[in-house]
């Protein structure tokens, strides 16, 4: 009998493994005492059960809320400064005078009014609610006193038309703010009860419409009453704070007094003494202040006088007893003032900041020792000898007429040496665009236009000069767009000369490129850190865990500034607010600052790199011409010769060293005084070494098309140019790539191989770059702009009587 076979299609079980299964007393014997990597290097972290989970869920929900509510309860108490608040009016018809003689209510407290400047703002003392405001106003239209007040203020309230809500100088103003960054903010409405019944509720509809775009979610407070006041007040007491991370860790005080003593040597320059409350964090003595607009000086010392704002006043003996005479009084309040006025702190010269700001260079720094004139000597016998060439030559031929004898290959060897030694001048500017304007100039047409009533008083308005420069730079940027880096070869001058300073890169994003090469001399000026990240780490944790000795939050103090200039306190007397904020250490060195900006949807005028801009970099303000580049991840980013519009630029300048996070605007100066936002955006970082790589692309038109080869034209235009460029790789704007053969003739025609064969409509592109770094143009000093009016600006069409 056969023995059964299985066939091809019988069922193929998986083996047993047996190694998953093992007891552990068999993988104890196999490891032969080896013991089990740790699996967890971190601290282990205990198993909690439910019920632990939600207990300790809710204690952080109850610290979080105690905190929310210390926090409002050190707002305008007694032991905390007066809470600030920044009255801003959005449309020209609101009456500010109107809601400030709403917002004293004596009954409720008691109002005491500025008598410094000639701005509008008071103190309210609320003894029943247990608070303290201070009110200040600005005008939309007065730039820099609402972003200065803003960066200060505790609440800012808003003040709406009931009709528009704001117009066009309350809506830029709120661009501006929102692109600082705002504190807590309140909005009313004046004048709803002035509006016929019917109308009110058709106003308050269109209003809240209108407030969909800038403020969503945000409720409407009435303000035509004392009770309305009295239900604003509440709000603005009760309210959750917003913080701004800026000045959080910063000290920073709003002067409601300043005093000017001028030096024995020089009246233009004195001790400036400014009171006021400190705010943010605890004031050192040996801190540098930075008083915004004016720069950063050093304080002597640090007196505590009496607060004059107290919420509750102190019963003195002249009170208590009225049989006292005024003798006995004044005597009482002199010894009361003597014994209340102390210095809290003097500087210490060997811990107070320095105001350094820059590195004093030494030209000798990393030189060599002069050399010998043996060594000299040496040098030059050994270039005569390494000079010489040997030639093959007939017999009897001198060396004289050697020299005129060429090599095989028919070139000299020192051909290339006659430019080694030329100055040249720095190219850093765009080449002339004479052959693009007259190509321009050809496409224009020739219209008729009809005259118009005002004609003539329009013109004499027009700046001619300006408007040629606005057209030419607008040119500029149509042809940046349509030939990005594209530049003409110029004839005049060899490209070898006019290009030397760049290179060739196989590839933009992988080719190595020394941060450190070729540095300019205002880098031996500025300070590096060696890592900023840390530093900045370091700082913030030393603020948060170590206790600084000064000045703590919500004392009344007056600061002796020294070494500041008249100006300072002339300014203050004309009614400009007087701000300081402390530096943290480092913050009055100088160095290269990146910011991410992005543009402004409401500015259209092109804006070239390099053009002088006016800043506002968190707390400070200064006007420097910075560089724009992409905003990438490499370690090479490509300059941009224009702020473009569509995406998010990195913008490079030199300017004193700020700790981010902090807000950025870009403001420009226009013919009329005016300043214009053109973007906004925040601080990335403040490294030097970051690369801003400038890219010229020279452009050829290929001649004679072969299989994959072509004659090219109209890149360079002599031999010796195609021979210098010859290592640089080429492209062409239809995805080939390809490199230079040999020169063909001596008018600049090249034969050039590439990986397919070309159109003859393609063009042929070299792409070379260079290392480019911003001016050295900061100026801490911004003249004060024109108060900003929207019709200026626009265009305004005059109104024709037809009949």
């Amino acid at each position: 009998m056969a023995a059964h076979r299985s066939g091809p299609l019988k069922q193929q079980n998986k083996a047993h493994k047996g190694g998953r299964h093992r007891g552990r007393g068999s993988a104890q014997r196999d490891g032969k005492g080896r013991l089990a990597l740790k699996t967890l290097s971190r601290k282990v972290r205990k198993e909690l059960s439910r019920v632990d989970q939600r207990h300790r869920a809710s204690q952080l929900r109850k610290q979080k809320k105690e905190a929310v509510l210390a926090e409002k309860r050190q707002l305008g108490s007694k032991d905390g400064p007066p809470h600030q608040v920044l009255v801003v009016p959005l449309h020209s018809r609101i009456s500010l005078v109107e809601a400030f003689r709403l917002l004293q209510d004596r009954d409720i407290g008691t109002v005491h009014l500025n008598e410094w400047g000639n701005t509008h703002s008071f103190m309210l003392l609320c003894p029943s609610l247990k608070h303290r405001w201070f009110f200040t106003s600005a005008k939309p239209g007065d730039l820099h006193t609402v972003l200065d007040m803003a960066k200060v203020a505790d609440t800012i309230l808003f003040l709406l038309d009931p009709l528009e809500g704001w117009d066009s100088t309350g809506d830029y103003c709120l661009s501006c703010l929102f692109a600082q960054g705002l504190p807590t903010y309140t909005l009313a409405v004046q004048g709803v009860s002035g509006l016929p019944p019917k109308r009110q509720t058709d106003a308050r509809k269109k209003l809240s419409k209108a407030m969909e775009k800038r403020f969503p979610d945000d409720k409407l407070f009435l303000l035509d009453t004392q009770q309305e006041a009295g239900m604003l007040l509440r709000q603005l007491a009760n309210q959750k704070q917003r913080h701004l991370a800026f000045r959080d860790r910063r000290a920073y005080l709003f002067a409601h007094a300043a005093d000017f003593v001028p030096c024995e040597e020089n009246n233009l320059v004195g001790t400036l003494k400014i009171s006021g409350y400190v705010r943010g964090q605890t004031l050192n003595v040996n801190s540098l202040l930075h008083i915004v607009g004016h720069g950063d000086f050093q304080m002597q010392q640090i007196d505590a006088p009496v607060d004059p704002f107290p919420l509750n006043r102190r019963v003195t003996k002249s009170q208590k007893d009225p049989s006292m005479t005024m003798e006995t009084c004044a005597l009482d309040a002199v010894a009361e003032m003597e014994e209340d006025f102390k210095v809290l702190m003097k500087a210490d010269p060997a811990k107070q900041e320095s105001l350094q700001t820059e590195v004093i260079p030494d030209p000798m720094e990393g030189e060599q020792t002069w050399p010998t004139e043996e060594e000299l000597s040496e040098a030059h016998d050994f270039l005569k000898e390494s000079s010489k060439v040997v030639k093959k030559v007939p017999k009897g031929t001198s060396s004289y007429q050697a020299e005129w004898i060429l090599d095989e290959t028919g070139e000299s060897d020192g051909e290339g040496d006659e430019y080694d030694d030329i100055e040249h001048e720095d190219f850093m500017e765009e080449e002339s665009q004479d052959d693009s304007s007259e190509g321009e100039e050809e496409e224009c047409e020739t219209m008729t236009i009809g005259e118009s009533v005002r004609d003539d008083l329009y013109d004499e308005k027009v700046d001619e000069e300006a408007e040629e420069k606005m057209l030419e730079k607008y040119k500029q940027e149509r042809l940046e767009e349509m030939f990005p880096d594209e530049v003409d070869t110029p004839r005049d001058v060899a490209a070898r000369i006019r290009f030397q300073k760049y290179r060739g890169l196989k590839s933009f994003r992988t080719s190595p490129w020394d941060p450190k090469e070729n540095l300019p001399q205002d880098y031996a000026r500025i300070f590096q850190f060696q890592n900023f990240a840390n530093t900045r780490k370091s700082i913030f944790k030393e603020i948060e865990e170590n206790e600084v000795e000064g000045a703590e939050v919500g004392w009344y103090v007056t600061l002796h500034v020294s070494e500041v200039p008249v100006s300072v306190i002339e300014y203050f007397r004309r009614g400009t607010p007087l701000i300081a904020f402390s530096l943290l250490p480092h913050e009055q060195k100088m160095s290269v600052l990146n910011m991410v900006v992005r543009r402004n949807p409401g500015n259209t005028e092109p804006v070239k790199t390099k053009e002088e801009l006016i800043f506002h970099c968190g707390f400070r303000r200064f006007r420097a011409s910075p560089l724009f580049s992409q905003h990438t991840a490499a370690d090479k980013h490509k300059l941009q010769r224009f702020l473009t519009a569509d995406a998010a630029l990195v913008v490079t300048v030199y300017a004193p060293i700020t700790f981010p996070p902090a807000s950025v605007l870009l403001f420009k100066q226009k013919s009329n005084g005016m300043h214009n936002l053109i973007a906004t955006g925040h601080l990335l970082s403040v490294d030097p070494n970051r690369m801003v790589i400038k890219r010229v692309v020279l452009s050829g038109h290929p001649f004679k098309i072969f299989t994959k080869m072509a004659v090219v034209r109209y890149m360079f235009f002599n031999r010796e140019d195609v021979l210098w460029f010859k290592p640089v790789e080429l492209r062409t704007k239809w995805g080939r790539r390809g490199h230079i053969k040999e020169p063909l003739g001596t008018h600049g025609h090249m034969k050039c191989s590439f990986d397919g064969k070309l159109k003859s409509q393609d063009t042929v592109l070299m792409n070379l770059y260079k290392r480019v770094f911003p001016k050295w143009t900061y100026d801490p000093h911004v003249p004060e702009p024109v108060p900003w009016v929207k019709s200026e600006s626009s265009l305004v069409v005059p109104e024709v009587d037809m009949e």
